[in-house]
């Protein structure tokens, strides 16, 4: 029996999926992008392309995934991409993790070379911006620097822009808040913008986790790869820790989300405490 999905828009247009047609896109974004779609995103994998089809004028998502995998379109390859893998976050998720950067990490620090982190998967800039306001606070005048990646383009936009609702405000402490941010007026009212000062502190880069990481990109004191492994099956996972850790300097701490783990893939990784590891 062929089940089909259908998305919730009310729309009588046919944008109903079949096992088959999931199982295509289900390979492909496991190729392009490491992530295991699971059955249950079946109704989410509708409810986000539907509008691809619409655009093309594509009654089915066979056609859609044939103009994909024909490899002529890349631009739109990204665009699905780009829908499929944009994931909610918020400024000081987790707070425990930059607590622990603070009082374990910056405060004890003596060396006066720039200190790095990178925010591997930073979807829209939220945990790049947390990360820039404790380091600006914290070390003073001392050298630092972050830099945010993700596979999508249309979120590395909107981390680039530093521009938020002023809803997504709730977290930031008050004197980050008066500090590093600022009020939207006229045509920018109901929102609020980072700071010229801390976004010059910080870059941007498209990376794919799941192929070697450049070189370029540095070497790193902290990494966070928070709540992304979660869309990863074991061998993806491996695959992921083995291409960031060239970037991870010796003694340096990576630190996943606190629904996640590295067991049994810590590849010389030692324990600090749960959720947070260090290089030898």
């Amino acid at each position: 029996m062929n089940h089909r999905a259908r998305a919730a828009t009310g729309s009588s247009m046919d944008s109903a999926i079949t096992d088959q047609e999931f199982a295509l896109f289900q390979r492909l974004i496991y190729k392009i992008a490491g992530i295991s779609l699971s059955d249950a995103k079946k109704v989410l994998l509708v409810g986000r392309l539907a509008k691809r089809l619409k655009h093309y004028n594509f009654g089915t998502f066979s056609q859609y995934y044939r103009m994909l995998a024909g490899g002529h379109h890349p631009e739109e390859m990204q665009v699905m991409v780009d829908l499929l893998t944009t994931n909610e976050t918020y400024f000081f998720r987790e707070p425990g993790h930059f607590h622990f950067l603070r009082d374990e990490i910056l405060k004890p620090r003596r060396s006066a070379a720039p200190f790095r982190v990178w925010s591997a998967a930073c979807s829209s800039g939220e945990e790049v911006y947390t990360l820039a306001m404790l380091l600006d606070d914290t070390l003073s005048n001392s050298p630092w620097e972050v830099v945010g990646s993700d596979i999508s383009t249309q979120v590395l936009a909107k981390a680039e822009a530093g521009h938020y609702p002023l809803g997504r405000h709730e977290g930031i402490p008050p004197a980050y808040l008066s500090k590093y941010c600022l009020k939207g007026v006229r045509s920018h009212s109901g929102t609020f913008l980072i700071t010229p000062e801390l976004k010059r502190r910080t870059r941007f880069h498209q990376v794919n986790l799941t192929l070697p990481v450049d070189t370029s990109l540095g070497e790193f004191e902290v990494i966070f790869l928070r709540n992304v492994m979660i869309y990863f099956d074991t061998e993806t996972k491996r695959k992921v820790v083995g291409n960031l850790l060239p970037r991870l300097k010796s003694g340096g701490h990576l630190i996943i989300g606190h629904s996640e783990t590295l067991n049994g893939i810590q590849q010389g990784l030692g324990p600090v405490r749960a959720t947070i590891y260090r290089k030898p």
